[in-house]
């Protein structure tokens, strides 16, 4: 039977709901603008903070890892704590805590204090991260329009990392390094109240416990990681302090696995690793942002250190390889809808490990003129594959375990950040020279690159995989 008024009736009906649910789409990727933004926009800027507060390269390192060692740590806790507590909850909550710590960032009066409000600015990421994509998961339940959100929320990563490095040099050329924290402030405000009026609060799973003992060995883990990789530049990579610290890591990794494997509610179920999306995914995260990141890193001080270029102008300089992942994402979750996942992501591999190794190919002193094209590959690279990764990964989970799934995919990726910043500031430490530390980073992230396409190849389905269930 035909309602009173027909197909006009139904036509305002759909444009009604198409205009709500942009709301929660805008709401969550206001949040993730500002971790993102806070990521990229430290890049050009952590040079200059370490000559304004005597900090070595290490701590310099420690500036830009801190923030990501917790991110990346509390990911699957917070994650939990989403599905626990409510998802809407977690992501509020996180919004305040990142705003409130990027305020004691830009007011930090030494490189202890600002690395201690970077860690707490870790805290409200991790908050914010997995609770964003799991109220995209929630607002957008049809295949399509999860698709397209997702493609959107990644594009919302490209318009940050783009726009961080110009605004990052702008800031800090005009009113100082310290207003890279202060933008936080504004994004903040607008990011929490637009949440609190427009997405809908999350059902809540009060009988799912956090696992303490798991999350202190997750945490200890990559808390490890991030320091042997950090120190072995300065150190030596046959260190015994280096030594007995990957020794550590790998021992508290096992430690993860085992309360895993015994616990009654885990954390993280061993049971969705099973599915090969999932791990597959999680693990193609970890090395295409250890390449990108490691890439953007070590091109900044590049540019600063080698060739002399004030923070605005190493802006400009790295703008084209940020500048392609703002429509590379939006193009591969309009892509994915004919093509599938599997080929968009492996392309986007594949031309990402082309522009890195084009990199370390070029020479000691090359022209800008030959960077560019490398640059922009693996900006276009990663952003392209993001998309199909995080579906693939969303898809594998069943709806209770979103908040988990998202952590796991953030968490990778994160300490693929950390992993390819720390080991990229190790080889321009310990090579002996700059430049051939950089071309050697390049090198491995071009490998890490291909190594995550053979991965996708394997892993992503050439349809939409079911879930997993209990």
């Amino acid at each position: 039977m035909v309602r009173a008024g027909g197909p006009k009736a139904c036509g305002s009906d759909r444009s009604a709901a198409s205009g709500r649910s942009l709301a929660p789409l805008l709401a969550v990727c206001a949040g993730y603008f500002m971790v993102i933004l806070d990521v990229t926009i430290i890049n050009v800027a952590v040079p200059v903070m370490g000559r304004e507060l005597s900090a070595s390269l290490t701590g310099i390192q420690w500036i830009t890892n801190s923030y990501t060692l917790i991110f990346a740590g509390l990911l699957l806790t917070c994650g939990a704590l989403g599905d626990r507590l409510g998802n809407r909850r977690i992501f509020c909550t996180g919004v305040v805590v990142f705003t409130a710590a990027s305020a004691g960032c830009g007011l930090a009066p030494s490189t202890g204090t600002l690395i201690a409000a970077r860690l707490v600015e870790g805290l409200g990421a991790a908050l914010i991260v997995p609770a964003s994509l799991a109220l995209l998961q929630q607002a957008y339940p049809s295949p399509a329009e999860r698709s397209r959100a997702f493609g959107l929320w990644g594009s919302m990563a490209g318009i940050a990392a783009s726009a961080g490095p110009l605004l990052g040099g702008l800031l800090v050329t005009t009113v100082g390094w310290r207003w890279v924290f202060f933008i936080n402030l504004p994004v903040g405000c607008v990011c929490l109240l637009l949440t609190l009026r427009r997405v809908p609060a999350s059902a809540r799973r009060t009988d799912r416990p956090v696992d303490w003992p798991a999350q202190c060995a997750i945490i200890a883990t990559v808390a490890l990681l991030t320091a042997v990789l950090n120190e072995a530049g300065r150190r030596g990579w046959t260190d015994p302090l280096i030594l007995a610290g990957a020794g550590l890591c790998l021992l508290t990794a096992a430690a993860f696995v085992l309360r895993e494997h015994l616990a009654r509610t885990p954390v993280l179920p061993l049971r969705l690793l099973r599915s090969r999306p999932m791990s597959g995914g999680a693990a193609i995260g970890l090395l295409f942002n250890f390449a990108f990141y490691g890439m953007i890193f070590t091109a900044s001080l590049y540019f600063q250190h080698q060739r002399g270029l004030t923070a605005l102008r190493t802006g400009f300089a790295l703008f084209p390889a940020v500048a392609m992942t703002m429509f590379a994402s939006v193009l591969s979750g309009r892509l994915a809808r004919r093509t599938g996942h599997r080929p968009l992501v492996v392309t986007g591999l594949l031309v990402g490990a082309a522009g890195l190794a084009g990199w370390a190919a070029a020479g000691q002193n090359p022209d800008y003129a030959l960077l560019v094209a490398p640059m922009m590959a693996a900006g276009f690279g990663t952003s392209f594959a993001l998309t199909g990764a995080t579906t693939t990964v969303m898809a594998a989970a069943p709806d209770e375990y979103s908040g988990t799934a998202s952590a796991l995919f953030n968490t990778t990726r994160q300490v693929g950040s950390a992993a390819g910043v720390a080991l990229g500031g190790s080889l321009l430490t310990s090579a002996g020279n700059f430049t051939t530390g950089l071309r050697t980073s390049m090198a491995i992230g071009a490998a890490a690159y291909l190594t995550a396409a053979a991965l996708a190849l394997l892993c992503i389905p050439r349809r939409a995989h079911r879930p997993v269930t209990h």
